[in-house]
């Protein structure tokens, strides 16, 4: 994997970081607009190439994956000019704005025949498939339970009359998609798309959610999910069934460690030895692609359109409109 990056922010140096580890998996290039902040980034990591120019990056022709770190809002254009070019695609969660865009990129992924893949850490730690094994241990779910909680910086220059990008409608932000979406993906690839969801938020002045509790609603369980930007709290994620329960330390994104409690015995297990959590998702991809396995690449995107989809209709729920929805 020759991969070039777009973006600068912390999550890129933390997949770069991984990439470094990773056998069969490299970074050629970094994208930024700003000469500046791509040399700094470049350097960091020894890095060959820097852009400025992003249509010329999508020409070179030692890149074959490109992973999109930029506004939420600017991911399916990204996406779509990459794929357009022949290039295979990691996308940062939210995977798009809308399911119409999800749609759009999965029919020219498929018609260019690239992969296209979803870059959400939880699915592909360890620990959590520790909790697909014990899950069943746990008897008939009656209910889950799942917070990520995490005050942001950008809160405050929100308060102080700004529009972050994060917590902007024309960026397709909130704390739904940003924080909120990985309770979802906790939740839904253990169990599937829900029968119902609803969204409860506190919004602020311009419409955009700075936390709220999503509630999805299956046959015989109530999942319900909180994500905030606007304070702080104790991450888990709990999952409890008739002979016991289940508690994933530190919550979903991390998956730090798994606690099972059945009759009063507790059980800690961990079997994860990389602290970047970004490792185990970039080791599988890399492992799909050296197989050139598009069935397992596209039943991923499959899955990444189930939620995306609840990810809408809970914005729907509570009224949340980006600008990305009016196009």
């Amino acid at each position: 994997m020759n991969i070039a990056t777009i973006g600068t922010g912390r999550i890129v140096e933390l997949f770069l970081s991984a990439v470094r580890e990773v056998d069969g998996a490299r970074c050629v290039a970094v994208y930024s607009r700003k000469e500046e902040s791509a040399q700094a980034l470049a350097d960091k990591f020894d890095v060959s190439a820097i852009y400025t120019d992003l249509n010329e990056m999508m020409r070179d022709s030692a890149i074959d994956f490109v992973y999109i770190a930029s506004p939420n809002s600017l991911h399916f254009e990204q996406a779509y000019l990459a794929l357009q070019h022949g290039k295979h695609v990691i996308c940062e969660k939210p995977f798009t704005s809308t399911i119409r865009e999800t749609e759009q990129l999965i029919e020219l992924a498929k018609q260019k025949q690239r992969m296209l893949f979803e870059a959400i850490s939880t699915i592909h730690m360890p620990n959590y498939k520790l909790v697909k094994e014990h899950i069943a241990s746990l008897g008939a779910i009656k209910f889950i339970q799942c917070n990520y909680s995490q005050f942001s910086s950008r809160y405050e220059v929100l308060l102080n009359g700004e529009t972050p990008n994060i917590f902007s409608p024309k960026f397709s932000g909130g704390a739904l998609v940003d924080i909120n979406v990985y309770n979802l993906h906790f939740v839904m690839n253990l169990f599937g798309k829900p029968e119902k969801v609803s969204y409860t938020a506190n919004k602020h002045g311009n419409g955009i959610d700075t936390s709220g509790v999503a509630v999805l609603s299956y046959p015989n369980f109530i999942a319900e999910c909180v994500g905030a930007k606007d304070t702080q709290s104790m991450n888990f994620a709990m999952i409890q069934g008739e002979k016991g329960y289940l508690n994933v330390v530190n919550g979903a994104n991390g998956c730090q460690e798994v606690m099972i409690m059945k009759e009063n015995r507790e059980i800690k297990l961990n079997t994860q030895t990389n602290e970047n959590r970004l490792y185990y998702e970039v080791a599988e991809m890399q492992k799909i692609f050296a197989a050139k396995d598009f069935e397992k690449c596209y039943a991923l995107l499959d899955y990444t359109k189930s939620v995306v989809e609840v990810l809408e209709a809970a914005r729907k729920d509570a009224e949340i409109v980006f600008d990305a929805d009016l196009r």
